[in-house]
């Protein structure tokens, strides 16, 4: 594995301060990374572009399920965790329980917040949060064309 996991982002922030003060900046990307695709593959390799360091941040399952519904998710959050881990380019892995994204990025202040294409700039739930603290949003991946949600309703055949 490449990245380091780190379960509670509370405990990362210690961890990326060291980075700061080897004036590395750092990017988080967050989401649920069910069903790991090419549209994640992409956007985290172009996410990988925007700063030194690259978090990954997951929903933990419970809070995929409240978002998502209930068979979801489909991978336990340690597995998502570890193959999110495995991808090159992270740096490290970790994850959330609140509904938004909120709270990580208040306590980890990341310089530039990761997107997807399927978003703009007021569709970023998080923004007045990165805007006070003065970090960037950046917009990374290709079109939305690719989706967990529609590869588990293939799955169970939907």
């Amino acid at each position: 594995m490449s990245a380091r996991i780190v379960l509670d982002y509370h405990d990362l922030g210690p961890r990326l301060e060291d980075e700061r003060s080897d004036r590395r900046t750092v990017a988080v990307a967050n989401g649920c990374f069910d069903l790991i695709h090419v549209g994640h593959v992409r956007l985290l390799a172009d996410a990988r572009t925007e700063a030194d360091v690259l978090v990954v941040a997951l929903n933990t399952d419970e809070s995929v399920r409240e978002s998502k519904g209930d068979g979801r998710p489909l991978v336990p959050l340690a597995e998502r965790m570890e193959v999110v881990a495995a991808i090159a380019g992270i740096d490290y892995v970790t994850s959330f329980p609140e509904p938004t994204a909120g709270p990580l990025l208040e306590a980890l202040r990341p310089d530039v917040q990761i997107k997807g294409m399927d978003r703009d700039v007021g569709s970023v739930p998080e923004r007045s949060i990165v805007e006070r603290y003065g970090g960037r949003i950046a917009f990374c991946g290709d079109e939305k064309t690719h989706s967990s949600s529609d590869l588990a309703r293939r799955l169970r055949g939907g």
